[in-house]
């Protein structure tokens, strides 16, 4: 197949390669599958079903109250093409925040591509620049100079991949690039490469998290996977099937592995980090399903030729409350990888103790300029870049024909880069219809000055009672496991979290509806209540007698556990009526009564 050049700006392209088939693109073209190029913005977006698939494009999409707006504006000249800030700009251009210049090629087949591109700086001052590649990799950052035109050399990997929220691969043969920063796109040059590809085996640690715009790096969700090409000096492509939510089984079993599996050839590389979601299931124990996993993964991986490399799970923001001191969680978990490593003489990143020594050196409080605003489990975009750091740096020496002598791609392991967090971590400013979506549960309100103490309570306004009570971590990722919960609405969080912990009884999400807005029932709270509770205490619901409590025997059969549990701890009386609905205030007594 023919290369590609893409030109942007006035000037002539350079030498006549019969191979390369040269286009013209100007800052109205707009991407279509029938025109096979162009660029991306809002309307463009909504528009076309995939270019809606973060996974299937550059990774960004705005903010959900802009999503209906236009705010991408395009402008070429002799230098190229490059954005014209919007006038909605001024509610987040103080801040730092940009949007991104997103182009998108289809090449008409999967494989590896060496991306070539120009890019200057037409202002009279310096100006940052960032630029991601595929599903978000970052492949450059630095400072153009005024006047200052720079060349990068990029090598990405395009395949099929199952998006969040699908449970079917989706096919790709299309690049994208986002550029960020007041500069311009002058020339985009795309050819097939035959390399060695590192494929990526994880969890929403290591995943290609979408990013919202207007960008800011330091909120916004990223895992070490995407941030790894950076360092890579172009001797092999990046191709990352990590997902949020998976553990060594499901990656498995939601056809994640089969795409590796397919495309898997002697010479790559598969890099393996699980284990955050492994120990929320019994079966999956430390020594148990999850070392079985791992070492079937590496069997596989050994037969088609490849070179498995495990990595210890990237450790959390965690502390004790009591005493202050590191709680960690993932202790057993890292150690089994650390000796699955040795047993079969396959080499290991040691990624938790690097990064929890990182947390104890660095502080609770400080620590968290590395990781998503109010999450101690995910990085943004400092963090992300910070680990993947590590691990290209221990890559060096496991696997240094990685780094052989080639020409120097976008990052090169450089020893002394960094991307150090700026300024406070502030999430996007919202315009005054966000104060519509205001949180009713909100600060200090969720087990204590209750407001509208007579009225139902809803699912919604549950869960995030629940789990402030019983401490688990919040998250503000949300998977779509439910179709009637919305991503940006202000419970998604506790949702998930609530699902990742398994405090919702199937029984309740009929249909895959979670209906967040129901009023709750009391053996419905009960069951929540005591499956948070059971994953952090022991329970011993002890005898009640020979005769069924009325509280049990009228309740659903999948409640009846719970019941019996809730009955032991004193949390609720024996002759409630299970299927009466409970007020504000009576959940509150009662989850008040479980805390931690």
């Amino acid at each position: 197949m023919k290369a590609k050049r893409f030109l942007f700006g006035g000037y002539e392209a350079q030498g006549k390669e019969t191979d390369v088939l040269t286009i013209r693109v100007g800052a109205d073209a707009r991407y279509t599958d029938a025109a096979g190029f162009g660029f991306i913005d809002e309307k463009t977006r909504r528009e076309q079903e995939r270019l809606q698939l973060p996974e299937l494009n550059s990774g960004f999409e705005p903010v959900w109250w802009y999503q209906d707006e236009e705010l991408t504006e395009i402008s070429q000249g002799e230098w190229g093409c490059m954005l014209t800030p919007a006038s909605a700009s001024s509610e987040w251009e103080e801040s730092g925040r940009k949007l991104p210049l997103q182009f998108k090629a289809d090449m008409g087949e999967e494989g590896s591509y060496r991306l070539s591109a120009e890019i200057c700086n037409p202002n009279p001052h310096p100006t940052a620049v960032i630029l991601f590649a595929g599903r978000r990799h970052l492949v450059w950052k630095g400072e153009l100079a005024p006047g200052e035109k720079r060349s990068f050399d990029a090598l990405i990997h395009v395949c099929a991949i199952v998006p969040r929220g699908k449970t079917e691969s989706y096919g790709d043969t299309t690049v994208d690039i986002a550029l960020i920063g007041d500069a311009a796109l002058a020339s985009l040059s795309i050819k097939r490469e035959m390399s060695p590809v590192v494929y990526i085996a994880g969890d929403s640690t290591v995943t290609d998290q979408s990013a919202e715009y207007p960008y800011a790096p330091g909120t916004s969700y990223s895992g070490w996977g995407q941030m790894l090409a950076y360092f890579l000096p172009g001797r092999a492509a990046v191709s990352n099937h990590a997902h949020s939510g998976l553990t060594t089984e499901s990656f498995r079993q939601e056809g994640h592995y089969a795409i590796v599996e397919e495309r898997l050839k002697a010479g790559d590389y598969v890099l393996i980090q699980f284990a955050h979601n492994d120990q929320k299931l019994s079966h999956l124990l430390a020594k148990g399903g999850y070392r079985d996993n791992l070492i079937r993964y590496i069997r596989e991986v050994r037969e088609k030729g490849a070179v498995p490399v495990l990595l210890t799970p990237i450790a959390r923001n965690s502390w004790k409350g009591a005493d202050g001191s590191y709680l960690d969680f993932l202790e057993e978990y890292a150690q089994t990888v650390l000796d699955t490593g040795e047993e079969l003489q396959v080499p290991v990143i040691d990624l938790h103790k690097e990064s929890m020594e990182f947390i104890l050196r660095t502080g609770l409080e400080t620590a968290k300029a590395w990781f998503y605003p109010a999450d101690y489990t995910h990085s943004n975009d400092f963090g992300a870049f910070r680990a993947a750091k590590v691990v290209a740096d221990e890559l060096k020496e496991i696997c240094p024909e990685l780094f052989a002598d080639k020409a120097a791609g976008a990052g090169c392991c450089k020893k002394d880069d960094c991307w150090q967090p700026e300024g406070s971590l502030v999430l996007p400013v919202c315009p005054e219809r966000m104060k519509e979506k205001k949180n009713p549960l909100d600060e200090g309100e969720l087990l204590s000055d209750i407001e509208r103490p007579e009225d139902e309570i809803t699912r919604a306004e549950a869960l995030p009672m629940l789990i402030q009570a019983l401490k688990f971590f919040p998250t503000n990722v949300y998977n779509d496991m439910y179709s009637d919960v919305i991503g940006h609405e202000w419970y998604a969080g506790a949702v998930e979290c609530a699902w990742q912990n398994g405090i919702i009884p199937e029984e309740m999400t009929a249909g895959g509806r979670y209906q967040p807005d129901k009023a709750l029932l009391l053996e419905e709270l009960l069951a929540m209540a005591m499956n948070g509770f059971r994953g952090r205490k022991r329970i011993d619901a002890g005898s009640q007698g020979d005769k069924e409590p009325e509280l049990a025997k009228k309740a659903a059969t999948w409640a009846k556990k719970a019941i019996m549990e809730a009955l032991s701890l004193s949390v609720v009386s024996v002759d409630e009526n299970p299927k009466r609905t409970v007020k504000r205030s009576e959940a509150a007594d009662m989850i008040r009564h479980l805390a931690l």
